[in-house]
């Protein structure tokens, strides 16, 4: 006992310390982050920052095979079996698996997990492309009538053998893929009821219809069955320690720290010092800078890339009397909150942006010009549809058209929000400013940096004027890059507002095919019109790459074994 409340209190204190640390043990993991982490409910965990932590404590039905970002293999699971013509799955689960709670999973639970996250299913979740599966539309009850207990019933049940049965209201050639994603989690029922969240029963069920999950009472404690359980945590530290009760194989690293640490410098110092062991890097120009090459740093490149990235540009900015549209009005002190409804006021911006500039200076010349918001190694992507370059001459030339002339006569006062300690996201604001008001004297473009958590709460209710946000596939499929930026009901479309009648329909022709050729000729389509209409400035993609201490090692961290798809997984790291 004396030794353990010892080891406890030691690592207690490494919470509070974080830029004067000691080389840190070689059973603790030591990583600092840039951002806040908004939620550790699975629920409703739908970014980077959160995913980083539930996918160490949480577990899906199944996962990707090692690298692979097709091949899926079993996890909570055993096996599974689709029948119906692929309208049902039926899949075994495996015995014997705890929760950090000490309670044995059972079929009610992922059946519980299942059902809360359609319940609960709103935009500030991931949910909505399996309820789209499930229930056969992206909203909740509330917002769609046809969903109704008993279809979210229906759904997803436990068969008299134990086995967990999903029937599907049509077939959804990408099903398997969207279970693997962080928020299909397994989330102990009992538990979940007696520290205050939904109970599970038909009775109470209209209570929770579209709830926001971000502060429940399981983000505040978690409770997986996965390799860590965290031990403590407050608004800048969680520390984890290996689950004991694991069924899987044992973590070879029994304490994880994360810290919060905003200052990209102490990042890179704590690094170099051996007090961290992985840290959120600064960019490839800043990062090759500051770290490759020095003394106890690994440094993997060339790496697979599935992000897409992108600059906003809202067409219809919401929030009474919002400050970030100044006068509201074009009269060179503000902007209307349509300001971005004319098509030449956005290509006036997409021909501003120094698109080789920004691969050069942010991304040290290892990065590419894509022709649409998704990865160009995805299955339809098209290299041929064209792309905006910079080019003053023809941003002044729709900027002079813009708004019938009184663009360019009145000139205009745009505040723009970018994600705090990113120097990157920074850097292309900064691009972006500096061609802008270099037209026109009257063009003023005010950047400001903003908490990451804030960000995504603002964009999601369509009050950001402009920002810069990217993506990170839920599942591998061109339909989760392609619907989620450019359909008018896709999850993005609060921050940007564009609709486009035919890019809808071309969308939705996709999703009702499993014909390839088909697919990729109507996301062609879809391409070629956003590029007309310019809703995004398309941010250069960067070739991917990751550094963090020698001391540590394992597969996720090399070429061979590095998935886009998860997060790094910690019981797949060792350190010396």
């Amino acid at each position: 006992m004396k030794k353990t409340a010892k080891k406890f209190a030691i690592l207690s204190s490494l919470l509070l310390v974080s830029a004067a640390l000691a080389a840190s043990p070689t059973d603790t993991l030591v990583i600092q982050s840039s951002s806040d982490v908004p939620t550790m409910d699975p629920g409703v965990t739908y970014d980077t920052a959160s995913s980083a932590l539930v996918d160490n404590m949480y577990e899906t039905l199944i996962t990707y095979d090692g690298a692979s970002l097709t091949k899926l293999v079993p996890l909570l699971a055993t096996k599974w079996t689709p029948s119906n013509g692929g309208k049902t799955y039926t899949f075994d689960l495996r015995k014997g698996v705890k929760f950090h709670s000490g309670a044995t999973m059972t079929c009610a639970d992922a059946e519980y997990s299942f059902e809360r996250n359609l319940v609960t299913n709103s935009g500030a979740s991931g949910n909505w492309f399996i309820a789209e599966a499930l229930t056969g539309t992206q909203s909740n009850a509330a917002d769609d009538k046809t969903v109704t207990w008993a279809k979210i019933d229906k759904s997803v049940q436990c068969n008299a053998a134990g086995q967990l049965v999903f029937t599907l209201p049509a077939v959804d050639p990408a099903f398997l893929a969207k279970l693997a994603y962080t928020g299909q989690a397994i989330v102990e029922k009992a538990y979940s009821t007696k520290i205050g969240e939904w109970d599970g029963t038909e009775k109470t069920w209209k209570d929770w219809i579209g709830k926001d999950l971000t502060d429940s009472e399981l983000s505040k404690k978690p409770n997986g069955t996965g390799p860590y359980k965290l031990v403590r945590a407050d608004a800048n530290n969680h520390l984890f320690q290996a689950f004991d009760g694991y069924w899987g194989k044992k973590p070879s690293i029994k304490n994880v720290i994360q810290q919060k640490v905003p200052e990209l410098a102490a990042r890179q110092q704590a690094l170099l010092r051996g007090d961290a062991d992985i840290i959120d890097g600064g960019g490839r120009s800043v990062d090759e800078a500051q770290v490759k090459g020095k003394p106890g740093v690994t440094w993997v490149d060339d790496l697979p890339n599935t992000t897409a990235t992108a600059i906003f540009m809202n067409e219809k900015i919401s929030g009474a009397n919002n400050a970030l549209l100044g006068s509201g009005k074009l009269d060179g002190k503000g902007i209307p909150s349509n300001f971005f409804s004319d098509v030449n006021v956005r290509r006036g911006f997409s021909y501003a942006f120094n698109y080789q500039g920004y691969i050069k200076d942010v991304q040290n010349g290892k990065g590419m010009q894509r022709t649409m918001l998704m990865p160009d190694i995805f299955p339809g992507y098209d290299s041929k549809v064209k792309t905006y370059t910079f080019d003053a001459a023809k941003a002044t030339d729709y900027f002079k058209r813009a708004w019938g002339g009184q663009l360019w006569k009145n000139g205009f006062v745009l505040t723009a929000n970018y994600r705090a300690s990113a120097p990157a996201s920074q850097t292309a604001m900064e691009i972006l400013k500096k061609n802008i008001e270099s037209i026109n004297p009257k063009f003023r473009v005010n950047i400001q940096a903003k908490q990451w958590s804030e960000m995504l709460a603002d964009s999601k209710k369509g009050q950001e004027a402009m920002i810069l946000i990217g993506w990170a596939p839920d599942y591998a499929d061109a339909d989760n890059f392609m619907y989620t930026f450019y359909a008018s009901d896709g999850y993005y479309s609060p921050r940007a507002n564009w609709k486009d009648a035919s890019v809808d329909k071309w969308l939705k022709q996709a999703r009702s095919t499993i014909n390839a050729a088909e697919r990729n000729r109507l996301y062609s389509l879809v391409g070629n019109r956003a590029y007309e209409q310019a809703p995004y400035i398309l941010v250069p993609a960067p070739v991917n790459y990751t550094f963090f201490s020698s001391r540590v090692s394992g597969a996720p961290l090399t070429k061979a074994g590095f998935n886009p798809m998860t997060s790094l997984y910690w019981k797949e790291l060792s350190k010396k």
